[in-house]
């Protein structure tokens, strides 16, 4: 498939916000139990809450950019029951919006309480958006995830890993963000973010490393006898059949070598995983807390890279019929 600039930055930018908030939202979980200190809310949670919100917003605003008709982006929304881009349009505005009320609860300290656990637990309202927020943030992974993976005829993406690399991938940039952020605005959450997002980035290295493998043995289904209905034993495209491009040739195939596939797989698995882990290593283990800025950029960049690449690795079947062009 070719990929599209605008697809890339909306799943990157957007599986980021959704890691950040429930990176935030496990902290005041944790805080809660009384497994991390508890946090200035004002300071820290809204801020944080704000950030999301403002990665979500630059996904969405770069979603517009792949629409023909972004006027007609509403009705994107129609076909809920059958579509999963319609759902992800349902949730992704449903998340902002709790995530709002999140950080507008946690700025006011309007924190009314719903419950009480034992041992004097208070549930208030931030802990019942967050709760509300998280099921938001995995039902956005699932209906993103699951917009490629619904596809048989793209048996590349159409795979469990899909959808298990969307979430990993999104927590793991998310909790190195966090890590970031609390470097900042609270330090002594900074060793817990970076723990949590260095065992996310091993999880999503092995499951991406999964989905490589899987996918390099693959053979496809079909061939040219029955792309075009000719049992012929030999046959061989001379010509794409008209003297310009199409819609066909254009967005179903990248025009890049293999050689260059290859280069930009080793960039994303480096820049994906192997940097980031060694920054996050070195700050937790060196105590060198100005490196978790340069983990998330090296792997946010690298995201950029494997977002290409997934979308550049699904061969559509009609590429058998194109191939002199592709």
């Amino acid at each position: 498939m070719n990929p599209a600039l605008s697809v890339i930055f909306l799943t990157t930018l957007i599986g980021t916000a959704q890691g950040l908030f429930l990176a935030l939202f496990t902290a005041q979980s944790y805080a809660l139990f009384n497994l991390l200190p508890a946090q200035n809310s004002q300071s820290f949670y809204a801020a944080g809450a704000l950030v999301v919100l403002v990665l979500s917003a630059l996904g969405l605003a770069s979603s517009f950019l792949h629409l023909g008709r972004p006027e007609r982006a509403w009705r994107s929304a129609a076909m809920w029951r059958t579509s999963w881009l319609s759902r992800e349009v349902i949730v992704l505005p449903a998340f902002m919006g709790v995530v709002f009320l999140y950080g507008i609860a946690h700025y006011t300290e309007w924190k009314p309480v719903a419950a009480t656990l034992p041992d004097h637990i208070a549930i208030d309202a931030t802990v019942l958006l967050g709760g509300a927020g998280t099921v938001l943030a995995f039902a956005l992974f699932v209906c993103t995830a699951m917009i490629y993976a619904c596809l048989p005829f793209l048996r590349e993406w159409h795979s469990p890993l899909t959808v298990v690399n969307y979430i990993l991938l999104g927590g793991a940039s998310g909790f190195t963000l966090a890590a970031a952020f609390a470097a900042n605005r609270a330090p002594e959450l900074t060793r817990f973010f970076a723990a949590w997002a260095f065992i996310i980035t091993l999880l999503a290295f092995a499951s991406r490393g999964a989905s490589l493998l899987r996918n390099k043995r693959l053979k496809p289904k079909s061939t040219l006898q029955t792309a075009i209905g000719i049992k012929h034993p030999r046959i061989v495209q001379k010509s794409a059949g008209f003297l310009g491009g199409s819609f066909n040739t254009r967005e179903f195939f990248h025009h890049k070598t293999p050689a260059m596939l290859r280069s930009v797989k080793w960039v994303f698995l480096a820049t994906v995983f192997v940097l980031p882990l060694l920054l996050l290593g070195a700050g937790l283990w060196a105590d060198l807390p100005g490196l978790l800025p340069l983990a998330f950029a090296v792997q946010y960049l690298g995201l950029l890279a494997e977002r290409w690449f997934f979308f550049a690795e699904a061969n559509h079947p009609q590429n058998l019929y194109y191939q002199a062009i592709a």
